[in-house]
């Protein structure tokens, strides 16, 4: 007899069987036909008017066999509206990661009281709660069109993001550091300074670089709406049925956006 057989194993493999995601399988199997018959259900009562769909086929051929090939030949309107794209993202980075520090600091459980964590939070949840472009059309009816609108909603966009990471954080930070000063008879602010943020410092350089890059990706996209940057330039192209300038500005929003996230990402790498 062989080995396995005298210790009573039998000779024939086993093959290890991933287990399903659900259990029961009423349970998996019901829910799959749920969903099958909501998506049919979904899919009949979508308004698709195929005579629009040809239609439109039709405008965007039109369109594309008119971008092409693009035209750089108003190099200094693509070169104006990507500088004021690149100020609107580092002056909204800057605001953004200046506030998003004290608010941070109130919205971390550990070194915030109850009533200044929860109004701490109540301000990052509200500035995430809404897409930069809903709020690049607030701000542009509240102060007009331009890159003040933009600037104001990147802002509010980089509070979102970094206050939040930033916070999870300071609620991970070594905790020995901060009760050794409290020892030694040092002040609310000295620990702040001292304890925490020199825990939190390579985080915060990293988020801001990341937040950077994504504002010089959202400033695109809020000057469609009136905000300012490459994006109004794009827009006053589609306006005048120059869609071949439009090739070329897409074509550089593209190109810089693949380099700034080609850059971003190696300075992330060494600062981790």
């Amino acid at each position: 007899m062989s080995g396995s057989a005298e210790r009573g194993v039998p000779s024939s493999r086993r093959h290890w069987r991933k287990p399903p995601f659900i259990a029961n399988p009423l349970l998996r199997w019901g829910l799959v036909v749920g969903v099958a018959i909501y998506a049919i259900w979904a899919i009949s009562i979508l308004p698709f008017d195929l005579d629009r769909i040809s239609q439109g086929m039709t405008r965007a051929a039109r369109i594309f066999s008119g971008a092409f090939p693009p035209n750089f030949d108003r190099y200094e309107l693509l070169i104006d509206g990507f500088l004021e794209s690149l100020q609107i993202a580092i002056l909204a980075t800057l605001l953004g990661l200046a506030l998003s520090v004290p608010i941070a600091f109130m919205a971390a459980r550990n070194i915030a009281a109850k009533p200044i964590y929860l109004i701490g939070r109540a301000i990052i949840i509200l500035a995430r709660s809404f897409h930069p472009v809903i709020v690049a059309i607030l701000f542009v009816k509240a102060v007009g069109f331009g890159p003040v609108a933009g600037i104001l909603t990147l802002t509010l966009y980089s509070i979102g993001f970094v206050a939040k990471m930033l916070a999870e954080r300071i609620e991970e930070i070594d905790w020995g550091q901060v009760e050794a000063l409290r020892a030694s008879g040092t002040r609310y602010i000295g620990v702040l300074q001292f304890a925490v943020l020199p825990q939190i410092m390579p985080r915060q350089i990293g988020l801001g670089i990341y937040q950077l890059d994504s504002n010089l990706r959202a400033s695109a996209v809020v000057g469609i709406v009136g905000a300012g940057g490459i994006g109004s330039t794009l827009m006053n192209a589609f306006g005048r049925y120059d869609y071949d300038f439009a090739l070329a500005i897409t074509l550089v929003i593209i190109g810089v956006i693949l380099v700034s996230e080609a850059v971003s990402g190696r300075i992330r790498r060494n600062i981790g």
